[in-house]
């Protein structure tokens, strides 16, 4: 019989992308498994995956495959028992997984807003007109192009650390992060503000880990169990339904977030044209067991307002 523990001989496989702030969340993970389970952090090992998405960084990520660029690898591995379990940043996640893999893990959720970084002014509002942005994330170039259509942006691929250094070297004035990861990374000091979600919709899931295993694997599920945030689960299951019935991918411009108060879930999200000329909103509130539902619901809301070729830019 299999020791349902793992031990420092025996250790379990954490697999994740290479990158600091991808290393910060596994490191994360074991410390949660660790101290949950009383158990030396050596019980836990971290294995670095090689990932297309982090190795391909001179084209936009809509030019090269979208969201499975940053898991195909991992979940690769964790399909021919190569790893135990893999932590993903829920941003980058596709909304379907492989057949014989599952995702009801989550650790609490960080904080889920955008953070504008620049060493020159501290707020989007104070960028002059014709300032440059750098962003790879088609939700943030719409979002700010319907925001500020005088600026301009351009593609700023690569880790936290890549993107900081392109603005010390004036590729751009300016750039958005996921402030999660700032903080995840203890660099928070490097925001100048952190953007409220109303005033711009974070990615769906941003802040959030997610923790994936084989489907059938009772003793890895039994380890985990301990470790998931409910309410991050929660959360989670509203955005997810919302971008699966959008057919969200990193091709179309979808942002949202649902928060929780009380026993209801509180659903906000939007669409957007590419080129930023044209955004719909809308919002639902509901009971948190029926997160999935209402995310279905507004989803179908947006696209019956959007009409056929709505991600498709205008000029």
């Amino acid at each position: 019989m299999i020791d349902p523990h793992p031990s420092p001989n025996s250790p379990l496989r954490i697999g994740t992308r290479g990158s600091p702030l991808a290393l910060a969340q596994a490191h994360e993970t074991q410390r949660r498994l660790a101290q949950v389970h009383d158990l030396p952090a050596q019980a836990f090992e971290i294995v670095v995956i090689k990932v297309l998405g982090d190795q391909i960084l001179d084209r936009a990520l809509k030019d090269i495959g979208g969201k499975g660029l940053f898991t195909r690898e991992i979940e690769q591995a964790l399909l021919d028992g190569t790893i135990d379990v893999a932590v993903h940043s829920m941003k980058d996640m596709p909304t379907l997984q492989p057949d014989g893999l599952v995702l009801d893990c989550y650790l609490p959720r960080e904080d889920m807003r955008d953070a504008f970084v620049s060493q020159q002014v501290a707020r989007l509002e104070d960028l002059p007109l014709g300032a440059v942005v750098g962003s790879s994330s088609l939700r943030r170039r719409a979002q700010l192009a319907h925001r500020r259509p005088d600026l301009i942006l351009v593609e700023f691929r690569g880790n936290v650390q890549t993107r900081l250094k392109k603005l010390e070297d004036r590729v751009a004035d300016a750039t958005f992060l996921a402030q999660a990861g700032l903080n995840r990374l203890g660099m928070r000091h490097v925001a100048q503000s952190a953007i409220a979600v109303e005033d711009m919709l974070p990615a769906i899931a941003q802040g959030a880990i997610g923790i994936e295993r084989r489907s059938q694997d009772a003793r890895i599920e039994a380890l985990l169990a301990p470790i998931h945030d409910q309410a991050t689960g929660w959360q989670l299951a509203a955005e997810r339904a919302f971008l699966l019935t959008l057919d969200g991918s990193c091709q179309t411009p979808i942002a949202g977030v649902a928060l929780l108060e009380g026993d209801e879930v509180w659903l906000r999200g939007e669409i957007l044209r590419p080129d930023g000329s044209e955004v719909i909103k809308g919002q639902i509130r509901g009971l948190i067991a029926n997160g999935a539902e209402l995310g279905i619901l507004l989803a179908q809301d947006l696209l019956s307002q959007a009409g056929p070729n709505f991600f498709e830019s205008s000029g």
